[in-house]
């Protein structure tokens, strides 16, 4: 791992944290995960499994403490470690597939709808669910990852962007 990799997946990371915790519930309680966009960001660019794996470990530890739902420290870290290693074994089979663009929303889409399924399930398991599976999913899942895609799009074009001026200059 690069130093450079390093220090680009430890700011992506602090902005999905910062941005996960300044933002407030959207819908139904709903709170956008910015930390999953940027996770699934910085897996792309990485493009290492063992800096995955660091990634979806940090990523855990960070919503955990951020997390609003009662007793979610746990399923947070849970379903950080299982999607980023499927959001990374998306991004190895989509790899010249599709255009970056493309990739990237259809690995968000997928991959947070997994991070929202494993999430519900843990939780159900752990601590239980205020409401059945089935209506989280679809009331909460659902949006959230079609909220997700369409800000992962935007997101993935300005850091892209960004990098793209940092190496010219």
């Amino acid at each position: 791992m690069k130093l450079r990799d390093l220090v680009l997946t430890s700011v992506f990371l602090a902005i999905g944290f910062i941005l996960h915790q300044i933002t407030p519930p959207l819908f139904l309680g709903m709170k956008p995960d910015f930390l999953l966009i940027m996770m699934f960001i910085s897996i792309y660019l990485v493009d290492n499994y063992k800096t995955a794996m660091v990634i979806g470990l940090c990523s855990g530890v960070l919503t955990a403490m951020t997390t609003t739902f009662p007793g979610g420290q746990l399923p947070n870290f849970i379903d950080k470690i299982a999607t980023c290693q499927i959001v990374y074994l998306l991004f190895k089979i989509l790899d010249n597939k599709f255009r970056n663009n493309i990739n990237i929303v259809l690995v968000s889409i997928i991959g947070t709808f997994i991070s929202g399924a494993i999430f519900l399930g843990s939780a159900f398991y752990i601590v239980g669910l205020p409401a059945s599976f089935k209506t989280l999913i679809l009331s909460i899942v659902l949006p959230a990852t079609l909220f997700n895609a369409c800000i992962s799009f935007l997101f993935f074009k300005v850091v892209l962007t960004a990098l793209t001026y940092s190496k010219s200059a």
